[in-house]
C-alpha cells in the first residue's frame, strides 16, 4: 500500500533538516545584547582563600577554650550549618581530634584535641 501524504502538511525539507525558519524571510532574530570587542577582563585574585579560612578556623579551635560557633561565623563569613560540617569534615577526613561541648554561656564550643588521631 503507497503512502499518502497530506496535501496540507506543511512539512518541508527545511524543517525536516531541523531548520526553522522565521515569518520574515531573510530577517535573522538577533537575542541579547551582541558581545563588545575590546579588551579581555582582568583575571583578579579569588575574593576569599579556602586555605585561609581553614587555617584560621583550625588556629581558633587550637586556643586553649576552643572556638565557638558564633566566632568561627563571624571570622569566616559562613552560616552555622556550613561551620559543623566542615568541623564534622575537619574530624572525619581531616584527621584531627574535634572536641564539641557547651560553655557556661551555653553557647555550642570547638575545641582541638593534641595528635592528629591518625599517628
Amino acid at each position: 500500500m503507497p503512502v499518502i501524504r497530506n496535501p496540507t502538511s506543511k512539512t518541508t525539507a527545511s524543517k525536516a533538516r531541523g531548520v526553522a525558519r522565521s515569518k520574515a524571510v531573510g530577517k535573522r532574530k538577533t537575542v541579547g545584547k551582541p558581545k563588545a570587542i575590546g579588551k579581555p577582563k582582568a583575571i583578579g585574585k579569588p575574593k576569599t582563600d579556602r586555605a585561609n579560612k581553614k587555617a584560621a578556623v583550625v588556629a581558633l579551635m587550637k586556643r586553649a577554650k576552643g572556638a565557638t560557633l558564633a566566632e568561627i561565623m563571624a571570622v569566616t563569613k559562613w552560616q552555622a550549618h556550613t561551620v559543623r560540617g566542615f568541623v564534622s569534615i575537619l574530624g572525619s577526613k581531616g584527621g584531627e581530634q574535634v572536641e564539641s561541648s557547651n560553655n557556661a554561656a551555653g553557647e555550642r564550643a570547638y575545641k582541638l584535641r593534641g595528635a592528629p588521631h591518625n599517628e
